[in-house]
């Protein structure tokens, strides 16, 4: 699971850092390769780890107690590092550096924040509907592009930690907090209003409830 956390983040924002740094720099194109090998990532890695690929995803599912603190912590860390790895082999192939860049701007938050929050919606509603395979790939796939698309109007639309410090955009108030408060948002909110009540009856939390009351018995 630690693996696949990791090697898909480092495949993600491999993918991120070509088509970014590329000449062809447009958002919809850019929007769509990132979404669409978010998808094939699900599909390889989703029954293995989840394929969260994303510290702001882990720490949404974790705010609406889909995930424990342990392998919360555990994912994050690997999510990082898979971004940093991809960054230094970025850098190996092309044969340059370039050092951390951006500054906080409340546009750049919110936009990030609002793109997340978007994202994190359609990663809502593939875990509580109990989606898998393809249906969950297209919809956490689409979710990102249309996530990607309305945050680069007001921000460089990455939605990831671990893809911040793979670009060398790492901003705690930015791409970071921004990410992460979307999330949050964005899974409680969906749990709130859309989830059906069976599917909140078999998060991580109503089932160990349940185990003690039946020991109990």
């Amino acid at each position: 699971m630690i693996m696949a956390e990791f090697l898909g983040t480092g495949i993600l924002v491999s993918v991120v850092l070509a088509v970014t740094k590329s000449n062809i720099g447009i958002p919809y194109f850019v929007s769509l390769a990132v979404g669409l090998t978010l998808a094939g990532l699900v599909m390889v890695f989703g029954s293995i780890s989840g394929a969260h690929l994303n510290p702001a995803i882990t720490i949404g599912l974790w705010s609406a107690r889909r995930v424990k603190t342990m392998p919360a912590i555990v994912y994050v860390a690997a999510q990082l590092l898979g971004g940093i790895c991809a960054y230094l082999l970025y850098t190996y192939f092309v044969n340059t550096h370039w050092a951390n860049s951006g500054k906080f701007e409340s546009r750049i938050l919110v936009g990030e924040a609002t793109g997340a929050f978007i994202f994190a919606l359609g990663w809502a509603a593939a875990v509580y509907n109990k989606l898998e395979g393809t249906k969950a790939a297209s919809v956490v796939g689409i979710a990102l592009v249309v996530g990607l698309l309305v945050a680069s109007s007001a921000s460089g639309g990455v939605l990831n930690p671990a893809t911040a410090l793979g670009l060398r955009t790492w901003v705690w108030g930015t791409y970071v907090l921004g990410p992460v408060l979307g999330a949050i948002i964005g899974f409680n909110l969906y749990a709130l209003l859309f989830a059906p009540a069976d599917a909140l009856l078999d998060s991580p939390v109503a089932s160990s409830v349940k185990d003690k009351s039946k020991k109990k018995k």
